[in-house]
């Protein structure tokens, strides 16, 4: 195998023109970290193509490698799916190439682009080195390098100091990924449970609440569908190919071959919508409807799955009366799909069921009623008789890894539940009501006075900017732990550098899915500069507390090894195989028909009709209400994702640049007429709130998309002149997503509502820079 060394110069650590922009005699200025004067070169390997399609490289890889490199179990931490792999280094010490792991489920083998991505993550010069710590000289606010001692000292005297004047509660972690399980693991010993995560309010929390009020079960991560054995996969918004969700992506390639029907509902003609018989071009906002409509007409035609429903499901005869009104032909008034297109798709769903999937989705934070639009896909599912089918959802299993002995957490006086009980159904800590309640108000029964922030870029991930800025200028401290300056980090008090998942020990991966299986993440090489492992930071921090019985090992090496050898394995197997595998023991993954399965809801039945949304105050069954409209002259924003990077965390990579270096603007060709627009020709946008998008995007012309919407990957319109790979690339959505929709069930916060316009001039060449 032959390696690409490529040596560039790169960048101070410098910040530029931030969304979130604090007043300069603000307390808290937002720090520009250039005059620390860090540089240097960086060594990359090639971007690999999309799971390592091309077998010729494949085998040589496969059969040389193993004879030139240290071959080290890893699993990846680019994205969430945490495929398990191979990190192969060199004599030196230096991380070359990461490989699929053939047996683990997640990846079979094959890793996305983004999983060799991980090699550009460790090559990064721009990677934090050091721990800084926020002073002024002469009168401006700057960071200074700082040893750890000095820096886990200052955050252990304010965890101090917020535990006596405020009480632990005071003091909340906002996280993400393996990091956020250490610090939580800290927080609760120190004796807060004040916690949120953007994974939650900001993504996949509607889905969860809507299946376990209909199911009793999560959807969970990776979702427990059975693509690879479907005959009809449904999705709807959900960009399976573009999402780059590994398995899932392999699976629906298997069910293709296998002539399954696949059936895509987006505005968008997307990649999977490439690949589908039906692609329904939906009016944006009005999926519900279309949801009810075919609810309608599977009751209607009695083409639902009768004796799966009068054995399971609670609420039927509620639901048909609740779905009589809703015909494809009002269906077609609300959301301009055709009434025989509306009849030939629910048919198909009623022809392939039981081995039917309406596919959940992930990213379903959109328009305020997500919840109740994740209801009626679990409804949906429930009368094609596809959960706990094959080919529809099978039971996924996991096996429970043991924690390392410690004494029972304080119990705290309020926590996440307390701060989010005006969303009587959020099942995880919501991020924007932590940050409203870090804001003084007098009103406030849970002031909040502190943060640590590990693994996420709030910047870039939260929609309300203004309540963030007023946050993040109330708070007393704030310490940020990441691998990157991230833009989070420029507001910090202190910030400690973690290094990145080649260079530690972490948690065992246990994971949902068809069988039990564990993966396991050994550092392949010692951390460079002076970052250190996340369990590193979290349990100084801890013994700097007093903390010690929270802590009783020596480093987290000898935790994984008490805990693979309480799974009936060892460090020296898994060394060797990176996962294992492990049988069943809550029996078969699909229904026993000669038995009455009962589900973990309060009726233990399938419930279409809930009677807990209705004690609640919310309606029992799915209502469709319409959204706004654009203004004149407006187009409704979507914005999706891009199979070579992972939101904004890679749009700089080294890696992955070269496969995609910029987002462009999909727009409609009768719009492209009306605007006198051309085949990539640079525009900029301005939103509702007359935002105006710091960069331009260059216009794409195409069908795919319809004429009152435009379109845009997310995570580029970087705008740090310093990040010389992604400096001014397209355009950041995130900056067009002003307004934002609460879900009233649980929180989450609806982005799909914001329109934009198009500018042909630059609205900003007359600005004094």
């Amino acid at each position: 195998m032959t390696f690409i060394i490529i040596s560039q110069s790169l960048f101070k650590y410098f910040y530029h023109r931030q969304t979130i922009k604090l007043m300069t005699t603000s307390r808290r200025k937002f720090i520009k970290i250039s005059a620390l004067g860090l540089g240097g070169l960086a060594t990359v390997s090639t971007a690999y193509k999309m799971f390592g399609g091309n077998s010729l490289i494949d085998s040589v890889i496969k059969e040389n490698i193993a004879n030139k490199f240290k071959r080290t179990a890893t699993y990846c931490e680019v994205c969430f799916w945490k495929c398990a792999g191979w990190a192969y280094s060199d004599d030196k010490g230096n991380v070359q190439k990461i490989i699929g792991n053939d047996d683990d489920p997640h990846c079979n083998g094959r890793l996305c682009p983004r999983g060799t991505g991980g090699v550009g993550m460790y090559n990064d010069e721009d990677r934090l080195k050091t721990p800084l710590i926020r002073t002024t000289i002469n009168g401006e606010q700057t960071f200074r390098e700082a040893s750890w001692d000095e820096a886990l000292n200052l955050v252990a005297s304010k965890f101090k100091g917020i535990k006596e004047k405020y009480g632990p509660e005071a003091f909340a972690l906002l996280k993400h990924g393996c990091p956020g399980w250490h610090f939580e693991h800290l927080f609760r010993a120190y004796g807060s449970d004040t916690n949120a995560e953007p994974a939650f309010a900001q993504c996949r929390g509607p889905r969860e609440t809507a299946f376990a009020l209909t199911y009793g079960s999560w959807v969970g991560s990776p979702e427990p569908t059975d693509i690879r054995n479907t005959k009809c996969l449904v999705l709807i918004g959900s960009h399976i190919g573009e999402n780059m969700h590994n398995s899932q992506v392999q699976e629906m390639s298997d069910a293709i071959d296998n002539g399954a029907t696949i059936i895509t509902v987006d505005p968008r003609f997307s990649t999977a919508a490439s690949k589908s018989q039906h692609w329904l071009a939906i009016k944006p906002a009005t999926d519900i409807a279309l949801l009810l409509s075919w609810m309608h007409v599977l009751i209607e035609e009695n083409l639902y799955d009768k004796e799966y429903v009068e054995k399971y499901a609670l609420g039927f005869d509620e639901l048909k009366a609740h779905v009589k009104q809703f015909t494809p032909e009002w269906a077609y008034g609300v959301t301009t799909i055709k009434p025989e297109e509306i009849r030939k798709t629910a048919r198909a769903m009623a022809h392939a069921a039981p081995a039917v999937i309406v596919h959940p989705g992930r990213h379903v934070v959109w328009y305020g009623d997500d919840t109740q639009r994740e209801r009626a896909i679990a409804i949906l599912n429930g009368l094609l008789g596809s959960w706990g089918r094959r080919g529809g959802f099978y039971f996924k299993e996991s096996i429970s890894v043991p924690n390392f002995p410690h004494p029972e957490y304080p119990e705290p006086k309020w926590d996440w539940r307390d701060i989010g009980e005006n969303f009587p159904l959020a099942q995880m800590g919501l991020t924007n009501e932590l940050i409203r309640c870090s804001i003084p108000n007098k009103d406030n029964k849970y002031p909040i006075k502190a943060w640590m922030v590990a693994g996420t870029n709030l910047i870039k991930s939260i929609p309300d900017t203004k309540q963030l800025q007023e946050a993040l200028e109330a708070l007393e401290f704030l310490v940020v732990i990441d691998t990157m300056p991230m833009d989070i980090t420029g507001y910090a008090d202190v910030i400690l550098p973690e290094c990145t998942y080649l260079e530690r020990t972490d948690i065992v991966r246990s994971a949902t899915n068809r069988e039990p299986s564990i993966a396991v993440r050994f550092a392949a090489v010692p951390p460079k500069y002076e970052s250190k492992p996340g369990a590193w930071i979290a349990k100084e921090i801890g013994m700097r507390l007093g903390l010690e019985d929270y802590y009783n090992y020596n480093d987290f090496d000898e935790v994984v090894d008490w805990q693979l050898k309480e799974m009936g394995t060892s460090r020296e197997e898994m060394e060797k195989i990176g996962v294992k595998k492990y049988p069943r023991t809550t029996g078969s993954m699909y229904l026993n028909e000669d038995e009455t399965h009962v589900f973990h809801t309060p009726s233990g039945k399938i419930e279409f009709y809930s009677h807990e949304l209705a004690e609640k105050g919310f309606d029992a069954l799915p209502v469709y209400t319409p959204h706004p409209e654009p203004p004149q002259g407006f187009y409704r924003l979507n914005y999706g994702r891009s199979p070579m990077h992972t939101f904004s965390r890679t749009s700089n990579n080294p890696n992955l640049t070269e496969l995609k270096k910029e987002n462009d603007l999909w727009v409609n060709p009768k719009v492209a007429r009306i605007l006198g627009l051309k085949k990539g020709q640079y525009v900029w946008l301005k939103n509702q709130d007359d935002i105006i998008s710091t960069f331009s995007i260059k216009v794409r012309v195409t069908e795919r998309v319809r004429w009152d919407s435009v379109y845009m990957v997310h995570g580029f319109g970087n705008d740090n002149k310093k990040l010389t790979r992604s400096y001014g690339k397209g355009i950041d959505d995130t900056q067009m997503i002003s307004r934002i929709f609460t879900d009233p069930i649980m929180g989450g916060t609806g982005m799909r509502g914001n329109y934009v316009t198009i500018l042909t001039e630059d609205p900003h060449k007359n600005e004094v820079i």
